[in-house]
């Protein structure tokens, strides 16, 4: 038996979400698709967490157990074949047998990215947000310094998030401009559901004057989904890495 660990990238905007769904296609699904027709195998794909529906990913992490005797880092190339053209693996290797993209996670950076000019951009529409008004940039980088740290984030939780604990902690945020270009690159320890995207809309709306900067603090402490700000459009985010701890084991596979 091995254990398979991939690095996935892919367009989201065909997809419902990466999450294996009844009647409609998901990434998982595909991907647990292509595996099977190259191994012969029923697969079951577990990955670092799920993304919702339209959101993209560079650095999406899964891994898979299988009995087949093609070596790991040939999976990157040999599921090419059996990939759409929005999905590409980045990077396939074997690690251990007890290695589990989810369990192992001990973190995540997300980037969102806004197109802030008045007019749209037609190839920009399945990747960009375009939020057309005039930004305080420094307001902005502001309110991501209030957002940093342990918080609880219930506030910035979507409705149908069934969390037990909202408690979240966000150990960094960039806010980088070029030109007509936003990009919001959050690292963190775990995300709520569509935590992401309200935090992006919430420092928006602070950017464009639509929320006060000193409302923050009263909006961390409502805890309540009507205090924050906008829920920003899926197709702005993209799941960028995912961290692991390295372990050198006796076996010579590694845990990332």
């Amino acid at each position: 038996m091995k254990n398979i660990k991939l690095i996935i990238e892919y367009r989201g905007t065909a997809y419902w979400g990466w999450q294996r769904q009844n009647d409609v296609m998901t990434v998982q699904e595909s991907l647990e698709n292509a595996i099977s027709k190259l191994t012969g195998e029923d697969i079951k794909l577990i990955a670092s967490g799920r993304t919702d529906k339209g959101v993209h990913a560079i650095g999406q992490v899964a891994n898979f157990k299988t009995e087949s005797s093609i070596p790991g880092r040939n999976y990157k190339f040999a599921l090419q074949e059996y990939l759409p053209d929005d999905i590409s693996i980045v990077d396939s290797e074997e690690v251990d047998i007890f290695f589990h993209s989810r369990f192992d996670a001990i973190g995540k950076v997300y980037r969102y990215r806004v197109y802030t000019a008045k007019l749209p951009r037609a190839l920009y529409r399945e990747f960009y947000y375009h939020y057309s008004y005039d930004l305080d940039l420094e307001k902005i980088r502001q309110a991501s310094n209030c957002l940093i740290g342990s918080h609880d984030f219930k506030s910035f939780m979507g409705r149908d998030c069934s969390a037990k604990s909202t408690i979240r902690t966000i150990n960094s945020i960039a806010v980088e401009r070029d030109g007509d270009i936003i990009e919001f690159v959050i690292n963190g320890q775990s995300f709520l559901r569509y935590m992401v995207r309200i935090l992006v809309g919430t420092m928006l709306q602070v950017g464009s004057g639509k929320i006060h900067i000193d409302d923050l603090k009263r909006i961390i402490d409502g805890r309540k989904r009507e205090y924050a700000g906008i829920t920003s459009p899926a197709h702005g985010l993209y799941l960028e890495k995912v961290f692991y701890r390295e372990k050198h084991l006796d076996n010579g596979n590694r845990i990332y």
